[in-house]
């Protein structure tokens, strides 16, 4: 399946949806990553977006029978762009266009780089049941008090060099202060394109979401480190552990 026949969408549209022929009892966005600065939009061939789609094509399998919608968040600009917050506004864009064809359905946000920290930011919203956080851009004064009472799930590799896996632990550490049920996984030889141990972060990622919707049990070490009183951050275990786990 070609990755532009996977998803449609409307002109102008910030949520691109999966065709479903029933309606959702619960939905999973999708966030790809950009840049900290640009305006421009982000280009036809976009290396960002076509790492999610393994992620995407995994996660519908799983969700397959379940009646879970399956959407993306298009950005109208390549970056952050400080106080704009340009890309946690097209995530809420997207949710709001989501309420406005199924109503409001639990969703689980998963997010890569800069779009963990969208998903982060638009996790604020009340249907928004769980973030996924892929190697996230989590800046030091993130806020996380609208994080209470959700749960958060942050992938990073240990080898990230793009965003700091310290970053996503404390961040978790505030959250877990401020209400959240929060945890940050630490992949071994993991890094930030998600290239390197690749079927692990898809299963992973995928086995995430599904305990997150409730449709299968959270792997034990996500379940282990987000009951955790004292510690939120756990190392996942080698691959053929993790896929038996």
């Amino acid at each position: 399946m070609r990755a532009r026949a996977f998803f449609t969408r409307e002109a102008g549209a910030a949520l691109v949806l999966r065709p479903s022929p029933t309606p959702p009892r619960a939905a999973v966005v999708l966030l790809h990553g950009g840049r900290e600065e640009g305006l421009e939009p982000p280009p036809a061939l976009n290396l960002p977006g076509a790492r999610m789609v393994p992620f995407a094509r995994s996660i519908a399998r799983a969700t397959a029978e379940h009646r879970v919608a399956l959407g993306s968040v298009r950005y109208r600009h390549r970056g952050w762009n400080g106080e704009r917050d340009d890309a946690a506004e097209d995530a809420q864009r997207a949710l709001d266009e989501l309420v406005a064809l199924h109503g409001p359905v639990p969703v689980v946000l998963v997010g890569h780089s800069m779009g963990g920290r969208a998903a982060l930011r638009a996790a604020a919203a009340p249907q928004v049941q769980a973030v996924v956080g892929l190697a996230p851009w989590c800046p030091e004064a993130e806020p996380v008090a609208h994080l209470a009472g959700k749960r958060v799930v942050l992938l990073h590799g240990e080898r990230d060099r793009i965003t700091a896996p310290g970053d996503s632990r404390r961040l978790t550490e505030r959250a877990r202060r401020a209400g959240a049920d929060a945890c940050t996984l630490l992949l071994p030889d993991g890094e930030h394109a998600m290239v390197r141990r690749a079927a692990a972060w898809h299963s992973l990622t995928t086995r995430v979401v599904s305990g997150l919707l409730g449709l299968a049990p959270l792997p034990p070490v996500v379940a282990d480190a987000l009951s955790s009183a004292t510690n939120a951050a756990a190392a996942v275990p080698a691959p053929r552990a993790l896929h038996q786990a």
